[in-house]
């Protein structure tokens, strides 16, 4: 049964200041959809300079509340339009997208079956920064609440390691559907651009204490007296920036450290076409969508082993790296800068890797368990 509209649940959009990979995730799949034919409408949080209302690629989008307000006044708004009222009152929905970013938005109390839970990774591990009673609260509500209400309902993630972290909590293995990360492709010229003489490391990621940028800045710091020249180039912006910069000053490389802030597409690929390899030192990953970017210019990624994610967007071995702890990633790293051809194997297969991915194969995957989900079947596996 085709789908002719969906309405998408988020904390974030792609344009907030905070927004990441799975903001880009859900605006890609919706702008691919919309360009099919599908009415698409994106519930989101409200920031500074953000518009109430706008089309984004295709995409309605309607903000309103914030961090936390955006669950209470988009619950208002889904209730309100299920007779008529508010700002979602043309909406109507065969199927919602509730993206689960620690918290539901508890879409199936008023769309029930109808409501598919989007999780990209369990967030066990990012829990403690929000404080002591909210991180109870909140690990409360993703490990028990959730996994009881949605019992009935669809999931969705966007690893194979994100749904086997689901089924520990409880959720059954043959409705946890896995629509991996497609990818934008790179400008073409930046593909062309020559690589950095001197070693060059990227890091691509949000500025906040579970992407743990600090591993990185302490690795550099130790390689540098026998890579005089390392420089590392951190592309991203977010609220734990100044504690990355202060990070730096106290390892003394300041120098050899250049935050270069939220950037456009065309400068975070001139980035990684100078760079010589990327990591992304993570405490959880859903998937990571950095390691295909950058494999797009045939820059490996070394990353934790234990970030569940990353252990499917990296073939250990083949496109990147993986590690254990942060002695091995600053060891790998060292091989990694002094082995040309090493490096140069890995990044060739990422390449080739990156390949296998689009956001219209995703979107194609996603169309499959949003019309399996009307016509009340469930989907489970790799889609």
């Amino acid at each position: 049964m085709p789908v002719r509209s969906v309405l998408l649940l988020c904390w974030r959009d792609t344009g907030h200041p905070q927004g990441g990979g799975s903001e880009t995730y859900l605006q890609r799949i919706g702008s691919q959809l919309a360009a099919d034919g599908v009415e698409v409408t994106l519930r989101t949080a409200r920031y500074p300079g953000a518009a109430r209302r706008e089309v984004l690629d295709g995409v309605r989008v309607s903000r309103a509340g914030g961090r936390y307000g955006v669950y209470v006044r988009a619950g208002l708004a889904m209730v309100a339009a299920r007779v008529g009222l508010g700002p979602l009152r043309h909406v109507r929905p065969d199927v919602v997208v509730d993206s689960q970013n620690g918290i539901p938005f508890l879409a199936r109390l008023a769309f029930g079956r109808r409501s598919v839970v989007l999780v990209h990774h369990c967030h066990r591990e990012q829990w403690p920064v929000a404080g002591r009673v909210m991180s109870r609260f909140g690990w409360f509500v993703e490990s028990r609440l959730s996994p009881r209400l949605h019992r009935d309902n669809q999931y969705v993630t966007v690893s194979l390691p994100s749904a086997r972290d689901l089924v520990d909590l409880g959720v059954d293995a043959h409705r946890v559907a896995v629509v991996r990360n497609g990818l934008d492709e790179a400008p073409a010229d930046t593909l062309t651009l020559p690589r950095s003489i001197t070693p060059r490391v990227a890091v691509l990621s949000r500025l906040v204490p579970h992407k743990q940028i600090e591993d990185v800045l302490d690795a550099v710091a130790e390689l540098r007296p026998r890579t005089p020249d390392l420089h590392l180039d951190v592309v991203g912006g977010g609220w734990w920036h100044d504690r990355l910069v202060a990070h730096a000053e106290r390892l003394g490389i300041t120098e050899a450290v250049t935050f270069h802030g939220h950037v456009d597409d065309r400068a975070k690929h001139e980035v990684l076409q100078r760079s010589w390899v990327h990591v992304l030192p993570s405490r959880k990953e859903g998937w990571g969508l950095a390691v295909t970017e950058a494999a797009q210019h045939a820059v490996p990624t070394i990353g934790y082993r234990s970030s569940g994610g990353l252990t499917d967007s990296v073939v250990d071995g083949v496109t990147g790296l993986l590690v254990d702890d942060h002695a091995e990633l600053v060891s790998r790293l060292d091989r990694l800068l002094s082995d040309h051809v090493l490096r140069e194997q890995l990044g060739v297969k990422a390449q080739l890797r990156s390949g296998e991915f689009s956001w219209t194969q995703s979107a194609d995957a996603m169309r499959v368990v949003l019309e399996s989900v009307v016509e009340g079947r469930l989907v489970g596996g790799l889609v």
